[in-house]
């Protein structure tokens, strides 16, 4: 033992003479910066590792030689001065229209007569009637049926907040109920939901996406310690998530969907990690009205001990009807076991007004992780549930006015009317050889394409005859969300659709004040960080 102790020692000593010898010929000042240079590079290495995993090497690359460029003198103010022309583009005359605005309180107010400046003003708005995707989802004119009955419930109720409970009780019953309603028709009056769905109203889809994402967060936090959260969606997947992503820390991963547009399973498994807290399934998604295979996910979920969110923004007050009728719509709801949470927007197939939409959880274990609750105010005990404080009653009782008027009956006949103009719609489309429709579509979303010509010519033309489509990318292409609106015009629309397809055919190239180009080139631009400087640009001049 004294003999290991005394070669220990010896070899220690021999250790420290020579390496205090071969330090001997360098600065004591090198010496010093050195650990500090190797430590600083190690944290840029880091960095750049960090950002070729969330980007890719190639937009890395491309990110790294446009911010490179900026740098010689003149290149920025020349590339802001061309991306100003396209912000200006985009506006079309809008900016014109603003500085016509009102910037500060008339010196003596209009008193009734504002509701005249009001009517002129609307007049002043695209005609909307049957020629917008989506947008109103409520058939029939503004001032009569369902419209005017929504729309007495809403004034009946303008002046109430379901905040004080105390004093508007007639508003938390509406919205107990309108939440009660929406669950039922999701699965949980069925025994393998567990029977215990509950949620709140919000002002909207995003609203309720980014209730559901701070909720399963915070969850999964507490189910299994998760501190660096990372969520996993397809990139069909709504835009919401971003807004989630960047709003409440959690690192987003988009994974491309299959060939048929779908949610390819395999390479969200692929993405999963321990610290996933959630994967996303749409149905159906906005982008080509398909659904996700949720009952994949759902096992997939399970199997990770993870939360799935299915966004039934759209398909919420369609899919239940449509299965009724005979449609052969795929498992979604919380009859799928590992499903935890659920946006369905009631402003939209819902027919209620705008601002209404609801977050539904299977249990009461995960919505608890909603609710913000605040001991240490001077103001009192404070607790709320959603991302509002002081919320719309008004809103909430157009939306039980809504579905208590119509009712199973009323819904299944809507259902019908605009399922059936979606597959006439498809047939339509199909039979114009130009085009081609962007998978199978499950509901009331048509997409659609060409090989042919640059589809967002197309669009560009069926916007000077008044129609209002969606633009989408990857591929390009564009959308129709069928409503209400379009039941009785359906024909119109693809007489327009096929004109239009022959406009080009004939006259291929952008027309005089149209999209198409900005469309075409933000599409095939490389660099993605100018692309949302772009739309950055263009809303900071807008509101």
């Amino acid at each position: 033992m004294d003999f290991s102790c005394a070669t220990v020692n010896s070899f220690l000593i021999d250790f420290r003479a020579s390496t205090n010898s071969f330090l001997s010929q360098y600065e004591p000042l090198v010496l010093l910066l050195f650990p500090l240079l190797t430590l600083l590079v190690a944290r840029v290495l880091q960095s750049s590792l960090h950002v070729v995993q969330e980007k890719g090497l190639k937009q890395t690359l491309i990110g790294f030689f446009m911010s490179s460029i900026k740098l010689v003198p003149g290149v920025k103010s020349y590339i802001d001065a061309e991306k100003q022309k396209v912000v200006d583009q985009m506006q079309s005359g809008g900016k014109s229209k603003r500085e016509s605005w009102r910037t500060e309180l008339p010196r003596v107010g209009l008193g009734a007569e504002v509701i005249e400046n009001m009517k002129e003003e609307k007049r002043k708005d695209a005609l909307w009637q049957g020629k917008c995707s989506g947008t109103v989802y409520i058939g029939g004119s503004e001032s009569e049926g369902h419209f005017a009955l929504i729309n007495e419930a809403c004034s009946m109720f303008a002046h109430t907040n379901p905040l004080h409970l105390d004093v508007f009780q007639s508003v938390a019953r509406f919205e107990a109920e309108v939440v009660a309603m929406t669950a039922a028709l999701l699965g949980n009056k069925e025994k393998a939901s567990g029977g215990q769905v509950c949620g709140n109203m919000t002002s909207g889809g995003t609203e309720s996406i980014l209730l559901a994402m701070k909720s399963s967060r915070d969850y999964m936090r507490y189910k299994k310690g998760i501190t660096k959260p990372e969520m996993i969606i397809p990139e069909s997947a709504h835009s919401a998530y971003d807004k989630a992503s960047q709003y409440f820390n959690i690192k987003l991963w988009r994974v491309p969907v299959n060939k048929d547009y779908l949610a390819d399973v395999k390479a969200i498994r692929r993405h999963i990690n321990r610290n996933t807290i959630l994967i996303v399934g749409s149905a159906p998604g906005f982008p080509h009205g398909i659904i996700d295979p949720i009952e994949e996910l759902g096992e997939l979920a399970l199997s990770y001990g993870i939360c799935l969110h299915v966004d039934l923004c759209l398909g919420g007050f369609v899919l239940p009807f449509a299965r009724t009728l005979g449609y052969p719509i795929p498992p979604f709801d919380f009859c799928v076991p590992g499903v935890t949470s659920m946006s369905v927007d009631v402003h939209k197939y819902g027919l209620a007004p705008k601002g209404t939409s609801v977050v539904l959880y299977r249990n009461h274990d995960i919505r608890k992780h909603q609710f913000v609750a605040v001991t240490e105010w001077t103001g009192g005990l404070y607790v709320s549930p959603t991302i509002a404080g002081s919320r719309p009653g008004g809103l909430i009782a157009g939306a039980w006015a809504a579905m208590m008027s119509l009712g199973q009956e009323g819904y299944l006949e809507y259902t019908k009317a605009i399922m059936e103009v979606s597959k006439s719609l498809q047939k339509g489309i199909k039979e114009i050889p130009e085009l081609f429709i962007i998978g199978r579509p499950n509901m009331t979303i048509v997409a659609f394409g060409s090989n042919v010509f640059d589809i967002f010519e197309v669009n560009d033309i069926m916007s000077s005859k008044g129609w209002h489509l969606n633009a989408l990318q990857r591929p390009n292409s564009l959308h129709i969300c069928v409503t209400l609106q379009h039941v009785p015009v359906v024909d119109d629309f693809l007489r327009d659709l096929k004109e239009s397809v022959e406009t080009v055919k004939e006259n291929p190239g952008p027309i005089k004040g149209g999209l198409a180009p900005i469309y075409g080139a933000a599409g095939k631009m490389p660099d993605r960080g100018m692309v949302q400087e772009l739309l950055v640009n263009y809303m900071d001049s807008t509101c």
